[in-house]
This record gives structure tokens, C-alpha cells and sequence, in this order.
């Protein structure tokens, strides 16, 4: 990758400096993030594919989550930039960056007593300001962000009445409602049961059909490799394998990032690559070998011998 020099500080820019529409393009250039002295992102480069379902895959501590966390400029990089368009995020107002990027945050704490209507209402925080309060505009984003996810029936139900998946979603409507044309997804299935995690995913697939650009960290590498039209690979704060799924995951890749011994067939309700981990009990539930019957007589000449 061709890398640009960096230009001196900006200053934060007027509003209309980053623009929203789905062309905006996304990118970390040697990207470097530190907790302390640890370093857990070490000088990546990643360029977002506009319109993509892109997903990042890896062990845990590989650095997931702080990438998609400085992608969002929620963490400061110790050096390097990320890049919306030809702009640099660290020069950016933080309401301007609100209005290009959503994120939802792994395991958001609900506030107490908000109904789903309310929680979903912040999303228009980014488009408010002392000259321009709540209008028929922003209605309209709500109950549309609301339809989008399939809650226009429980808007005014509390958050916390609402099963997992529900939940799950209103926070994605709450995202929605920013209207911007890149959404980040911090492991957005966590704790939720398999069907729970197929209704986000199916949701997330939507979305990204529609024309948004979706970022998402996932565990569940079979899920990954369903839904994701780009899969990233990480291990120790690097990217190991970038590309379309049935290209990254593959039996290699799997050793070589996850340590794992597994066969990958294709999935068959989709064709996607489908993992099937290797049965390491096997080995171990092997009876011992028994000896051959030859060496039976064998054993007795030689005890004669002896005799």
C-alpha cells in the first residue's frame, strides 16, 4: 500500500467537512495503539471496502475491538491515522464524525427507565445543536430507524422489558437514527442464543444490501464466513489475511491465527466456507495397539530357548 506523508496538525474543521454519503471512504494508515506501554495494534494499514459487510476475525487480545475502536476515534492511536475520505478523524469535531460513522459498543449499558422510542431518539444527538432542536426531520429518522429494525411495535415498551435480541436491535435502530453511511459493530452478538444471533446478522445483512458500510467484530468464525463480504484476520496486533471468505478462511489460516487443526467444507444452505474442527479426542479414545498373531509363536521359541 502507497503511504501518504502526514500533514502537519489540523485544526478542527466546519461541519460540512466530512462528507456523508456512502462513497466516504475508510482507512487506517500504520496504525499503532498502546494501552500503557503494551502495544496492541502495531502499524497497520486497512482500507474499509465502501459498501462492504467487512469482518474482523481473530483470537482473543489480537487487538479487534481496539481497532474498531480507533476506527471510530473512541481511542487515540500512539501513532499513525485513520482517514475518512482524504480527512484525518483527529482533526475532526467529534458531532462531525457522528455524522458519517455509528457505533455500537459491545454490551451498551441501557439507561434505567428509557423507552425504546426514547434510547432511539439520541441517535439525533449528532444533528442537534442550540440553532436547530428536535423537528419533523428527526421524527422521521426515528421511525424510520424504528421500522428498519422490525421495533415499530415496541417503541414504547422500557429497554430493559425487552428480550436480548430485541434489545440488540434497539440499539442498532439507535444507530440507524444518526442516518450515517457507516455503521461499526463491536461484537454485536455477545450473549445472545443462536437464533438471537441469527436475527443481528440477518438484520446486519439488510443494512449492508441497502448500500451502508458495515464494520463488525465476530467470534463465531462459521457466522463470519456467512454473512461477511470481506474478512479481516488479525493475530498480535496485525493483520495476517485480508479478502473475500472463501479466500481468507481457509485450513492454513486457521493454524496459522487460531492454532486450530480443522477441516473447512463448503456450507451447504450457502457455499461459504464452513469450519469443522478436528476431533482432538480421537488419538487420545484409540485403544491400544494389540500384538499380531505372528508374534505369538514367535515369543514361545524364544522361551523354549531359554528353557
Amino acid at each position: 500500500m502507497t503511504h501518504t506523508t502526514n500533514p502537519a496538525p489540523a485544526t478542527p474543521a466546519p461541519d460540512t467537512a466530512v462528507p456523508t454519503t456512502p462513497g466516504t471512504r475508510l482507512a487506517a494508515e500504520q496504525l499503532a495503539v498502546r494501552y500503557g506501554n503494551r502495544e496492541i495494534v502495531s502499524g497497520l494499514d486497512l482500507v474499509v471496502p465502501d459498501g462492504g459487510f467487512t469482518v474482523i476475525i481473530g483470537p482473543n487480545g489480537c487487538g479487534k475491538s481496539t481497532l474498531l475502536r480507533a476506527l471510530a476515534r473512541m481511542i487515540r492511536p500512539h501513532s499513525g491515522r485513520v482517514l475518512l475520505g482524504d480527512r484525518d478523524l483527529a482533526g475532526q469535531r467529534t458531532r462531525v464524525i457522528a455524522r458519517s460513522i455509528g457505533t455500537l459498543a459491545q454490551a451498551p449499558a441501557t439507561p434505567a427507565a428509557i423507552t425504546v422510542a426514547d434510547l432511539v431518539a439520541r441517535g439525533r444527538n449528532p444533528h442537534q445543536s442550540l440553532l436547530r432542536q428536535w423537528s419533523p426531520g428527526d421524527e422521521a429518522a426515528v421511525a424510520a430507524a424504528l421500522s428498519e429494525v422490525g421495533m415499530d411495535a415496541h417503541a414504547d415498551r422500557l429497554v430493559e422489558e425487552l428480550s436480548g435480541g430485541q434489545r440488540q436491535r434497539a440499539w442498532i435502530a439507535m444507530a440507524l437514527a444518526q442516518e450515517t453511511p457507516i455503521l461499526l459493530l463491536d461484537e454485536p452478538t455477545t450473549y445472545l442464543d443462536i437464533a438471537h444471533q441469527i436475527d443481528v446478522l440477518d438484520l446486519c445483512s439488510r443494512l449492508h444490501a441497502a448500500g451502508r458500510t458495515l464494520v463488525a467484530v465476530l467470534h463465531d468464525l462459521n457466522l463470519a464466513a456467512r454473512y461477511a463480504s470481506h474478512i479481516v484476520a488479525m493475530r498480535d496486533g496485525a493483520i495476517v489475511a485480508e479478502g473475500a471468505p472463501e479466500r481468507v478462511i481457509t485450513a492454513g489460516l486457521l493454524r496459522e491465527v487460531f492454532d486450530l487443526d480443522a477441516r473447512v467444507i463448503p456450507d451447504p444452505e450457502t457455499g461459504s466456507p464452513l469450519i469443522v474442527p478436528r476431533d482432538r479426542r480421537a488419538a487420545r479414545l484409540q485403544p491400544p495397539a494389540r500384538p499380531t498373531p505372528a508374534a505369538a509363536p514367535a515369543l514361545a521359541a524364544d522361551q523354549k530357548e531359554s528353557v
